[in-house]
């Protein structure tokens, strides 16, 4: 049907045109376009021309409604290619290449320093790390001078140790220097020849191993505690340091294999021969080597300063150099060398062989 809008125009005016409702007259209307959200809007640019109209609901064909998502790959980012995992033979070919082997070293290497500061922060609380080493810096010739003195001290002459300026030298430089090496390693040779000895015996055991062990242990703490009070509770005061004092305590653990080597090789004479001439010897090294740093007393107090006014001296100052003072520190000498023999006395004698095992009886 067509319209003019010249038709019927009359006298009075032009007429008002008619509304046409006939959709089917006037053609399919153009939809409208639809929206989007991953599309731009308003872009300024060409867009391509709509589809044609279609009645009805119009779905996306890119939507798939009750479909499950798939899993989540957490092993690596979306987005970014995903390469194979090697086989294991070239696993095992990349840890033979000559970088990965010094990667590798060097993180051990740091690894390990990292644990070392961290022994040594932790050690050092206690013990003076610096300290300790002075107390091991020995060598092959001092152990061997040293052990000598121990068991033949009566041709010794100087029993000074030397100093360097205001510190002692090393032991390995001064033979009259306490250690801790030969203490430690006699309480080592100490507990294996006990072992060794219960076995000829037929009395060895694994826990007998451990008691001998202990009880050695036990002793010498016992004994350095024992000395410890006793210089506090008499007020003596010594040159001497409490790792001199365990030095010169674990001295007599030579006494002590000495005399097992002579009871294992002469029985209960050899054993008791042994004994008494080491621990003579041990005393009158005790004696020589004490007697200059306990005799020397506690440092002298500071002489009067010149920027004091009124000082009054300490009355309790010198008394180390008053008679009382030296008799309590010959009598702490003369305690100390005589405890050491009955130590090695009582710590061997159960460990003698019987007579019938050093000369048994013909049948």
């Amino acid at each position: 049907m067509n319209f003019n809008a010249s038709r019927n125009v009359g006298a009075g005016g032009p007429r008002k045109a008619k509304r046409v409702v006939d959709v089917n007259a006037m053609g399919a209307p153009a939809p409208a376009p639809s929206f989007s959200p991953s599309a731009p809007y308003n872009t300024g640019y060409a867009q391509s021309p709509p589809p044609p109209y279609q009645q009805g609901i119009q779905l996306d064909g890119g939507q798939e409604f009750g479909t499950p998502e798939p899993a989540g790959n957490f092993g690596f980012m979306g987005g970014y290619p995903q390469s194979p995992m090697p086989a294991p033979g070239n696993i095992g070919a990349m840890l033979h290449q000559p970088i990965v082997q010094d990667m590798a070293m060097q993180y051990g290497n740091a690894l390990a320093a990292q644990g070392r500061e961290a022994v040594q922060r932790e050690l050092g609380r206690f013990v003076a790390v610096s300290r300790l080493r002075y107390y091991f810096a020995v060598d092959t010739s001092y152990v061997l001078r040293k052990l000598l003195l121990i068991l033949f001290p009566y041709r010794h002459s100087e029993w000074m140790v030397k100093y360097d300026q205001e510190t002692p030298v090393q032991p390995r430089y001064d033979v009259n220097a306490p250690d801790l090496y030969i203490p430690s390693m006699g309480y080592v040779t100490y507990v294996l020849l006990a072992g060794f000895m219960l076995g000829l015996q037929h009395r060895f055991s694994p826990e007998q191993i451990s008691i001998q062990a202990s009880s050695a242990l036990a002793y010498i703490i016992f004994e350095m505690v024992l000395y410890l009070v006793t210089l506090y509770i008499t007020s003596t005061g010594t040159a001497l340091k409490t790792l001199d004092l365990l030095a010169f305590s674990g001295y007599k653990y030579t006494v002590m294999i000495v005399s097992l080597l002579g009871a294992l090789a002469l029985g209960g004479v050899g054993y008791y021969c042994c004994l008494a001439y080491c621990s003579a010897g041990l005393s009158y090294f005790l004696v020589k080597t004490l007697r200059l740093q306990l005799l020397a007393g506690s440092p002298q107090p500071a002489e009067q300063p010149s920027y004091s006014y009124g000082y009054q001296p300490n009355p309790y100052a010198e008394q180390w150099s008053k008679p009382g003072g030296t008799k309590r520190r010959v009598y702490f000498l003369l305690f100390v060398a005589l405890t050491q023999p009955l130590l090695c006395w009582w710590l061997t004698r159960h460990l003698v062989p019987a007579a019938a095992l050093a000369a048994p009886v013909a049948t």
